[in-house]
């Protein structure tokens, strides 16, 4: 993607089955948990820059000692820096002599990350800013086991400020920050509940107190704590949870909006946002790898029972189409399939733009994600023409005109052609302050290929999507113009953004989406702003009623004009001003009708159709178009 958007984080939890002495014996180290949260963590650190945090459980450890380990940063390179503090520990307690490694309970008592269930967050800040404070994951202490709650998750509220609410009607006083504050605080008050309503059932029987918490341990149901505390959740989410007792549970959201996959085996249970890690790192074949189904909770007891318990009532499923476009990692093989058909797609667009002339076009892609989806591109480009070249060879021999000269240039002539022409730097940091340096800098990230575009040739690049227009604006057409091709094709694997992401993704203010402001350049230009103030109007009433079903009014700005007349516009706005090429410039995006038949499975497209999956959304599309009007930024909930 041109445009970096800062979206999406990932989770990976891994609990142990067996003592740590078999994983000693086995693999040679009673870490080997440990190492596997890493690893699960590095093959997914495309889900997030601004911070990372790790947490560890310890089980059956005596009274005074700790149980629960929490480790947070947010430098650069923040997992980096994590595992090798925490390695740093573990050597200085090794050359003390503290540590045996071949004896794993030296192990576990000195090194905090000795343990048996682990939790890891990569995180990409989209709420609740980007201190410490608001790395993942969040600890809720206690001095009783079954009241200690860490939690870490992939997902955003829309209505946080509600669940806020709901807080401080039960007597409690929230801090208004992250939703995860919120949400935290919300299961902490059922897992508390819980907890005290075993504690009096077992009190009344007399009980020593040590075979009462044993007791609560085990009475204890985290998929009910969850069902109580999820009943008003509006959002996407996929939630990971520790209890200080040794219970874990992973949650998703009912409409799937948000991913989640796990395995179990006899020697661990282990999840992730993303299959391809669980697949690579444990060395699994795919279908030995699970969805979490939307709307069900995953439990794991510390006694090792797995079961999986639904608490929300079933949706209709509408899983981030965003994640098969850009976000999650190319390497999974359905994953690498469908961003081959996305570009396939999008052949027949290309062959109208170029008149069909594969003579004189070149192909190429703006790195890196959209590689896979360009191979797709030629793969479907090449196959109609070699059908092309046999139905002309057959038709030529059956009217017994078929020659050498023919078949050479049948097949010699009019082949699509692919290029790599634009490359990035990816060590050119845009790490100055100044807005015009800062800018300056983000041009260059950019590199193009000379001497292979010749004057008369179109240049066709694919792009994962245009959500802004800025890096086109600023830099790819800035220097793709130099190679002075004919024209300028930029094609885009998924359908023009119209509307925010409010479920994960940081794209929640409507006014900066460039077809937003095409649509809205349109209407200006043929008097028709009457529109404007009548939307906004609309807006504001619905955001006071709260009517049902609810209705995105925003989408009106769009109706006036079809998908051709807005994109011929998002082109006239980002052409680069001050260039000296005088080519033409056409922007294509996909058709939703193709989206949905390249990803069967992901039929999350609220951000391209303006319809959401949940009430929240549609308050928060409403609320974003009365920020637009009233020109106040920042996000819509």
């Amino acid at each position: 993607m041109s445009e970096t958007l800062t979206h999406e984080c990932g989770i990976a939890l891994v609990r142990l089955k067996k003592p740590l002495a078999y994983y000693q014996e086995k693999y040679g180290t009673p870490l080997w948990g440990f190492s596997q949260l890493f690893l699960l963590m590095e093959k997914q650190h495309n889900r997030g820059q601004d911070g990372a945090g790790v947490a560890c459980v310890k089980f059956d450890v005596p009274p005074g000692e700790p149980y629960m380990f929490r480790e947070r940063e947010i430098k650069s390179s923040p997992l980096d820096r994590i595992f090798k503090a925490l390695l740093a520990q573990y050597s200085v307690k090794m050359s003390a002599g503290d540590i045996h490694p071949e004896f794993p309970d030296t192990v576990k008592k000195h090194f905090d990350f000795c343990g048996e269930l682990y939790l890891g967050h990569l995180r990409y800040g989209t709420s609740g800013g980007y201190s410490l404070s608001a790395c993942h994951p969040f600890f809720r202490r206690s001095p009783w086991p079954t009241r200690n709650l860490m939690l870490a998750g992939n997902f955003n509220m829309t209505n946080t400020m509600e669940l806020n609410d709901s807080l401080i009607a039960m007597g409690q006083h929230p801090i208004f920050s992250a939703d995860t504050q919120a949400l935290l605080e919300q299961i902490g008050f059922c897992l508390d509940e819980q907890h005290e309503s075993l504690y009096r059932e077992l009190r009344a029987l007399h009980l020593p107190g040590a075979e009462i918490s044993q007791r609560i341990s085990e009475g204890l149901d985290p998929a009910k704590v969850v069902h109580e505390a999820a009943i008003n959740w509006d959002g996407g989410y996929t939630l990971a949870g520790l209890i200080g007792n040794g219970d874990a549970f992973v949650v998703r959201d009912p409409s799937g909006i948000r991913p989640c996959h796990w395995f179990e085996d006899e020697e661990v249970v282990a999840f992730a946002s993303e299959r391809a890690p669980l697949l690579t790192v444990f060395d699994l074949k795919s279908e030995q790898v699970h969805e979490v189904e939307p709307g069900y909770v995953v439990v794991v007891k510390k006694s090792g029972l797995v079961r999986s318990v639904r608490i929300r009532a079933a949706l209709p499923k509408t899983q981030c189409s965003f994640e098969r476009i850009y976000f999650s990692r190319g390497n999974g093989p359905d994953i690498y399939r469908e961003r081959k058909a996305l570009g396939a797609c999008l052949a027949d667009q290309i062959l109208a733009a170029i008149d069909n002339d594969l003579e004189h076009s070149i192909f190429s892609y703006i790195p890196n994600t959209s590689e896979t989806a360009y191979y797709g591109l030629l793969s479907a480009l090449r196959s109609r023409r070699r059908l092309e070249v046999k139905t002309s060879i057959l038709a030529a021999a059956a009217r017994g005109q078929l020659t050498e000269e023919l078949v050479d240039k049948l097949i010699m002539h009019n082949w699509p052609r692919g290029e790599k022409l634009v490359s990035k730097d990816i060590k050119l940091r845009t790490f100055i302050g100044q807005e015009k340096w800062r800018n300056e800098l983000a041009s260059h990230v950019y590199d193009i290929t000379y001497g292979v575009v010749e004057p008369d040739d179109n240049l066709v690049c694919i792009d994962d999507s245009i959500v802004r227009g800025t890096t086109l604006r600023r830099s790819i057409l800035r220097i793709l113009s130099r190679l002075n091709p004919k024209r300028i094709i930029i094609v885009s694997t998924a359908p023009q953004i119209r509307y925010p992401d409010c479920y994960g993704i940081d794209m929640s203010e409507i006014g900066k989406f460039i077809a937003f402001e095409a649509a809205i350049s349109l209407l200006k230009e043929r008097g028709k702003s009457d529109l404007i103030d009548e939307v906004y109007r609309l807006c504001r009433d619905e955001l006071a009623r709260k009517p049902s079903p609810p209705v995105n009014h925003a989408r009106k700005i769009y109706e006036p004009f079809t998908a051709e007349e807005i994109a011929t516009k998002i082109a006239d706005l980002v052409r680069p001003k001050g260039i000296p090429w005088q080519g033409e410039i056409q922007i294509i995006f996909q058709q939703i009708e193709n989206l949905h038949q390249a990803l069967p499975q992901h039929s999350g497209d609220w951000y391209f159709t303006g319809k959401y999956p949940t009430p929240g959304g549609y308050r928060v599309v409403n609320q974003a178009f009365v920020n637009y009007y009233d020109k106040h930024e920042g996000r819509a909930y």
